[in-house]
């Protein structure tokens, strides 16, 4: 059974090996052993701390099949996108430019650097191995975490965002990036964003250009890449878009991807879940595809947080009944409660 669940030490060199999969873009993901420590110890003191508001606190979580005790998937959340430093973005606005004379009035797209998104809660560190791609195990790895979030709200902002990776080509260059960033930077593409995922973004978003960029000044090929999203993360786009989070206002400032925008209470599955009591069954554990309806079920606790998805014939507003292996697997007992909603 794949559980997701929060990260631990032990979990690092796995991590380690997801991360030298991810692709180029995904700085919340580098494949440096001595980041990804930090990442789990930041995240261990993060669940273990008492929190009553949305501060620096950051959770990873990793998705492990328990047959093997190899993990498949991690992902994370970030309480305040920007806490210690501003978290830079791209606002697409339009200017007009009118000539009352010569009856011209031209609308004209522009890119403005801002911080409006800092604050938010960030939705950071997607991947799942390819075999799980397109399957209800992906929309575990994604969904849990907000199911997370529906758990503990105190510990999240009243909005969630999330950079998707942007369109870079086999050699891993990205024409948004070669047309703004690299006119400021001698690096190219995977240069910058290692760079950025062993140190931080903002040391080069603080070099980036602060008054707008004309959109109709760049090349083509550039103008095409924005909001465009990379083959890989394409799975993480569908599912977030599927969760009502929004694209059109902002795009990444390094490779033009996507910056989606929700709020956390308009959320699908924060809106959407409910919190049922258990009942314990005796069935055997039904694959996804193999009968009655899957579901993302997890429990409501912090440190020890679980999240499964199960095949479940559950009537609304009754209680749910759960395989005595699935409320294993969640550390759950009769009369305790779970949040669920349908994959």
């Amino acid at each position: 059974m794949l559980v997701m669940r929060p990260a631990q030490m032990a979990d690092l060199a796995d991590v380690q090996r997801l991360a030298a999969d991810s692709p180029v873009g995904v700085t919340s993901l580098p494949d440096d052993a001595e980041r990804l420590s930090d990442k789990i110890v930041a995240s261990e003191a993060s669940f273990a701390a008492e929190v009553s508001f949305n501060g620096e606190e950051s959770y990873f979580f990793v998705l492990e099949d328990t047959d093997t005790g190899r993990l498949v998937g991690c992902s994370g959340i970030v309480a305040s996108a920007g806490y210690s430093e501003p978290f830079y973005s791209f606002r697409n606005e339009t200017f007009v430019h009118a000539s009352r004379s010569l009856s011209i009035h031209n609308k004209i797209h522009v890119l403005s650097l801002c911080h409006d998104l800092t604050g938010n809660s960030l939705l950071t560190s997607f991947y799942v191995e390819k075999p799980l791609v397109n399957s209800p195990w992906a929309e575990l790895n994604s969904r849990g975490r907000l199911l997370f979030v529906a758990n503990h709200p105190e510990r999240f902002a009243d909005a969630v965002v999330v950079e998707i990776v942007g369109h870079s080509d086999e050699h891993g260059d990205s024409p948004f990036w070669d047309a703004v960033g690299r006119n400021f930077f001698d690096l190219n593409y995977a240069e910058a964003e290692r760079l950025s995922g062993l140190k931080s973004r903002t040391f080069l978003a603080e070099l980036m250009p602060h008054y707008p960029i004309y959109v109709p000044l760049l090349p083509d090929a550039a103008q095409e890449a924005m909001g465009q999203v990379h083959p890989r993360a394409q799975i993480t786009f569908d599912i977030l878009m599927r969760e009502g989070f929004e694209t059109d206002h902002y795009i990444d400032i390094f490779d033009g991807g996507p910056t989606l925008h929700a709020r956390t209470s308009g959320i699908r599955s924060i809106a959407q879940s409910r919190v049922v009591p258990v009942r314990l069954g005796s069935q055997e554990r039904r694959e996804p595809g193999k009968g009655g309806r899957p579901y993302l079920v997890a429990n409501g606790q912090l440190q020890d947080f679980r999240a499964v998805v199960v095949e479940l014939d559950w009537v609304p507003g009754k209680p749910v009944t759960l395989s005595l292996e699935a409320a294993e697997a969640l550390g759950v007992g009769e009369g305790a409660s779970v949040r669920l909603v349908a994959v």
